[in-house]
């Protein structure tokens, strides 16, 4: 049985799903790749959904099964090593949930990252000292070393706002988040600042919605929409709860949430309007 494992990487995820190509080109079931390795069929749907670590000498196995070309199986394999790499973020395991390391692996491939937020700066916009104040609230009892590794997780996260082939980032923050104070007014004021200098990024774009918009269909709670240069991903929604996350992949549920984004892109204030509204609120801090 291969072993269970903290959450998978995007490299591991893509190469489930090639294999589950694979097999069904070759016209296996999941009862003959099972047989191949001598396991029962749920280890075989579980690879094939990265549920469970990528052996080398199973996936090795399976190629065989699937009559792939030596060259081709070959090039799998060093791509099945490269995706069982550690990534950077694994550094951070002592402050990151496991259920939270697959959305900083799905953040750092993605091309297009949406979010909507009514509650709080999305985490790749945020200051230093306004993470810290957050963090602080929502892990009332945790040491201050451990705060701070976790306020450094946040900040190295956004790195990838500005590296080459940087991905877009599009999201519509409801204006109370502006208004709510984090911290005292130093932090808010700094806080408005980076969002300032955001909107003259190239890659970033944000939106307001105003209180006068009034009700709209994204009042249910904040989520995310990764979408990918992978041909193989399809768009992966992301919602988080208070204990933990659900990832939507399933068409019928990406449409829905994307439908919701593109409805609030057009009910929000404009983007040519998005640093006058900063501005006026940073006058009042």
């Amino acid at each position: 049985m291969a072993e269970a494992r903290s959450g998978p990487t995007v490299g591991q995820i893509v190469l489930g799903l090639r294999l589950r190509d694979l097999r069904e080109r070759a016209g296996c079931s999941f009862g003959d790749a099972a047989a191949a390795l001598s396991v029962n069929t749920t280890t075989v749907r579980r690879m094939e959904k990265a549920e469970v670590g990528l052996k080398p000498l199973y996936v090795k196995a399976l190629l065989e099964r699937y009559d792939v070309p030596a060259a081709e199986a070959e090039s799998f394999l060093h791509l099945v090593e490269e995706a069982n790499r550690p990534g950077w973020w694994h550094r951070f395991r002592d402050v990151l949930p496991d259920w939270f390391s697959l959305y900083v692996s799905l953040e750092g491939e993605a091309s297009l990252i949406r979010a909507y937020e009514p509650h709080c700066v999305p985490g790749l916009l945020q200051t230093e000292e306004y993470a810290r104040v957050l963090l602080r609230t929502g892990f009332p009892n945790a040491p201050q070393k451990e705060i701070e590794r976790r306020v450094a997780l946040r900040m190295e996260r956004q790195e990838l706002l500005s590296r080459q082939r940087a991905p877009l980032l599009w999201a519509v923050v409801e204006e109370q988040v502006l208004r709510r104070r984090v911290g005292d007014p130093s932090v808010m004021r700094g806080q408005i600042d980076r969002l300032i200098e955001a909107t003259a990024l190239p890659n970033v774009t944000l939106q307001i919605m105003p209180f006068s918009a009034g009700p709209h269909p994204g009042m249910f709670g904040p989520f995310q929409l990764f979408r990918f240069e992978i041909p193989e991903l399809p768009d992966i929604i992301y919602a988080e709860s208070l204990t933990g996350a659900v990832y939507h992949d399933e068409r019928p549920d990406t449409v829905a949430y994307l439908e919701v984004l593109d409805r609030l892109g057009a009910q929000a204030a404009p983007v040519h309007d998005t640093e006058a509204i900063l501005g006026a609120i940073r006058k009042e801090l």
